[in-house]
């Protein structure tokens, strides 16, 4: 919304997001009254950089890769890509709290990043709650406005806007959590690197070809096939496991023009996914149990 304001998009603009996501970064294009464009994704689930070019047109203004699972995309190469093609570069970031890749944070090489502080993400707030970095002070006072009703003092509203603030309440506990967010971060790694090196089933594929550096794992992902009876599995072993997301957004109803669209490699990781375990909490125990688990599936 912040964008289109500042840069006059007309509401055929387009926008391009990676289909293997969650809904609402599809949504928030299309709520700003924009154009949502859909691309596949890579082997690790993020958006696919060479699909791009192809993805772009005369109407496009803006990419907005998503650092799905709690590991980055290469910005360095997506910050090239959209300066080449004279595009703005924003940010997913709601899964990826205290991420970097080469030393850089979201929001160092696009004009904004997004982060959800959904009471589960890496950094939880009570209840709902989310914010946006950005270095650009023109866009944040913008975003400021919009978040306020339009306005920048009381009873004083400059434009169209909404209630978008984040309550004081969220903002102490999440003030006191950021400084627990790296130490954190590290043991959700540590765990990783046991699943990752541990895991031996041929059955299962951890993500990452292993590799646990890069990713903060707000979710692990590993990829199965028969993923019902694998979860069945884990049910009755008293393993609760999820997925992360069985419907890519080309092919959800909210996005019914997409629908004959196809985009192989989300889908794949749509039929396949499977989300371990995986908290600062697990016991050394629990980890020890859940590998054996995967290991002995399905004997």
């Amino acid at each position: 919304m912040s964008l289109k304001k500042l840069h006059g998009w007309d509401d055929d603009c387009e926008v391009i997001v990676p289909t293997l996501t969650f809904v609402a970064t599809a949504m928030a294009v299309v709520n700003a009254g924009l154009r949502v464009v859909f691309v596949d994704v890579d082997d690790n689930g993020l958006m696919d950089i060479d699909s791009l070019p192809a993805a772009v047109t005369s109407k496009t203004r803006c990419i907005i890769p998503v650092h799905l699972y709690g590991k980055m995309c290469n910005m360095g190469v997506l910050r090239k890509l959209s300066e080449e093609q004279g595009l703005v570069l924003l940010e997913d970031a709601a899964q990826c709290h205290g991420a970097t890749i080469n030393n850089i944070k979201p929001g160092n090489l696009s004009a904004a990043a997004a982060y959800s502080f959904y009471p589960t993400k890496n950094l939880g707030a009570l209840a709902d709650a989310g914010a946006i970095v950005s270095n650009d002070e023109e866009f944040a006072n913008m975003a400021r406005r919009i978040a306020n009703y339009g306005a920048e003092e009381k009873y004083i509203h400059l434009q169209n806007g909404e209630n978008s603030r984040l309550d004081e309440l969220n903002a102490s506990v999440l003030s006191l959590k950021l400084q627990l967010l790296d130490e954190d971060n590290a043991k959700r790694r540590s765990i990783a690197y046991r699943y990752s090196s541990q895991i031996s089933n041929k059955a299962v594929t951890v993500p990452y070809k292993g590799n646990v550096v890069d990713s903060v794992f707000h979710v692990y992902p590993l990829r199965v096939d028969n993923r019902r009876e694998f979860q069945q599995y884990m049910s009755e072993k008293g393993i609760e496991t999820a997925i992360h997301y069985p419907i890519p957004c080309h092919r959800q109803k909210a996005f019914t023009q997409y629908n004959t669209l196809s985009f192989p490699v989300a889908e794949q990781w749509a039929e396949h996914e499977v989300s371990l375990p995986l908290t600062p909490f697990l016991a050394a125990e629990e980890i020890d149990y859940i590998i054996e688990t995967v290991n002995h599936y399905p004997k």
